[in-house]
């Protein structure tokens, strides 16, 4: 199989590109210096991230499909959290010179598929190709928010009630178990492993939560209390949050955590890369029914997040000292 230095950049773009979907949001797709997109709303939100090698994923434990996949929920999850629709994603990968195009294909065939499956009016309209020593993605997302006003990390009010779309500890429960390296386990919680290489999240939410009046929303990339005390900060308020009503997520996880010596409720409080949302609603709002509510908004106090009126020390994911 040919690597993409025996190829060379525009055969190895070519077949990459020939993988990909299309979207009528893209006037102008793959092919020119730029991508030319529709932005019937006068506005569009925009979001970037970027995946490191040996930080951010392993090759030994996610495939080329994976790592595309995730880089589209990473991305498209944000947009969501602002309330918006997916529309389009720019895509720049940088990768090691004797990577075989079979590998770059796989990458490919991992955006088409995150796209179909959890944005279907989304494509990748552009990117770029280059190599390096390691392994690094880099994906720009836009959205249409479609007249509404974005729905901010700082409109918490007092009184709101706190509710999450999606799952919470699923992810940093299928990292545990490839950490871990006890085999049998990884094989017998496979569908949790596969949720940290293919995550989930439930973007239509997004739009759902906008359309019954969230009042602010993030997405729950670094963990419930890291992410909980973001809105908490921005919004001057703290998030009071029940033991109660985060147990069903637990009770989900207990076997695997015993099977590895770990405490599922850890996963649940501080795991990241679910990529659910994590939004506050007016009390007496008819929420969406994908939303479980687990907390309430209240008075600022020297806290940003209690749990069952106890202080919660912030723990999750952070991307430049973890």
């Amino acid at each position: 199989m040919p690597t993409i230095a025996e190829l060379g950049e525009n055969e190895s773009l070519r077949r990459t590109i020939a993988r990909l979907s299309t979207t009528n949001s893209a006037l102008v797709g793959p092919g020119d210096d730029s991508a030319v997109v529709a932005a019937p709303d006068g506005r569009f939100t925009v979001t970037t991230d970027t995946m490191v090698e040996g930080h951010d994923f392993r090759l030994d434990w996610s495939s080329a499909f994976d790592l595309g996949f995730k880089a589209i929920a990473s991305n498209v999850a944000d947009v969501a959290a602002m309330g918006a629709l997916p529309t389009s994603l720019v895509v720049a990968l940088i990768c090691r010179p004797d990577t075989e195009i079979s590998w770059l294909e796989a990458f490919a065939d991992g955006l088409r598929a995150g796209c179909e499956q959890l944005a279907p009016l989304a494509a990748v309209v552009g990117g770029d190709l280059a190599t390096g020593p390691t392994t690094v993605v880099a994906v720009t997302a836009h959205g249409d928010l479609e007249g509404r006003a974005p729905v901010l990390r700082s409109g918490a009010q007092v009184g709101d009630v706190v509710a999450v779309a999606g799952t919470l500890g699923k992810a940093a429960a299928g990292l545990a178990l490839l950490q871990s390296g006890n085999r049998d386990a990884i094989s017998s919680y496979d569908e949790l492993v596969d949720f940290q290489r293919r995550p989930q999240p439930p973007i239509a939410s997004g739009v759902a939560a906008a359309l019954a009046g969230a009042t602010a929303m993030l997405d729950l990339s670094d963990g419930l209390s890291r992410d909980a005390a973001r809105v908490a900060k921005a919004s001057s308020v703290t998030i009071s949050l029940n033991r109660r009503d985060l147990q069903g997520f637990e009770a989900m996880l207990e076997e695997a955590a015993r099977a590895i010596s770990a405490n599922a409720f850890d996963w649940v409080l501080d795991g990241g890369e679910d990529h659910s949302l994590f939004a506050t609603f007016p009390a007496g709002a008819t929420l969406p029914r994908e939303f479980k509510v687990i907390g309430e908004v209240i008075k600022r106090t020297n806290h940003d997040v209690l749990l069952d009126m106890a202080p919660v020390v912030e723990g999750g994911w952070d991307s430049v000292r973890d």
